[in-house]
């Protein structure tokens, strides 16, 4: 069995790439393979704001993350920078730039580029969508 990251580009909403990734993870567990972080960079850091709100008949991809990191201890990880540029704020980073509220949803971590040069080097496979 292949150790695996997922670099995500895509948004949550509005193309298919972060889905496709999705469900390319829930693919890899059920056939065995470990999934140690998933990276969200550039558009994709929206999948870690806890301020989406799909409707009703529309698949919530954003909780999905979150519920699949938690049953499997899979790390999910926003670029920082990428996600401050595009609103989506940790409290840790909210207070530091002195921001009034963070919406950075829960299990979501935020990480530089080293966390996924990391990946990069350690892990059997790396797939961006």
């Amino acid at each position: 069995m292949l150790s695996y990251t997922l670099l995500v580009n895509g948004p949550v909403y509005g193309s298919q790439s972060a889905r496709s990734a999705y469900q390319f993870a829930v693919a890899l567990l059920i056939q065995g393979h470990k999934l140690k972080s998933v990276f969200f960079y550039q558009d994709g850091v929206s999948n870690g704001s806890a301020l989406t709100v799909p409707a009703n008949d529309e698949f919530d991809l954003a909780s999905a993350w979150q519920a699949l990191a938690i049953e499997h201890g899979i790390s999910l990880e926003t670029c920082v920078a990428a996600a401050l540029r595009r609103g989506v704020i940790s409290s840790e980073e909210a207070e530091q730039h002195q921001l009034s509220g963070s919406n950075l949803a829960p299990s979501f971590t935020q990480a530089g580029l080293g966390s996924l040069s990391e990946a990069l080097l350690t892990q059997d496979r790396v797939v961006q969508f």
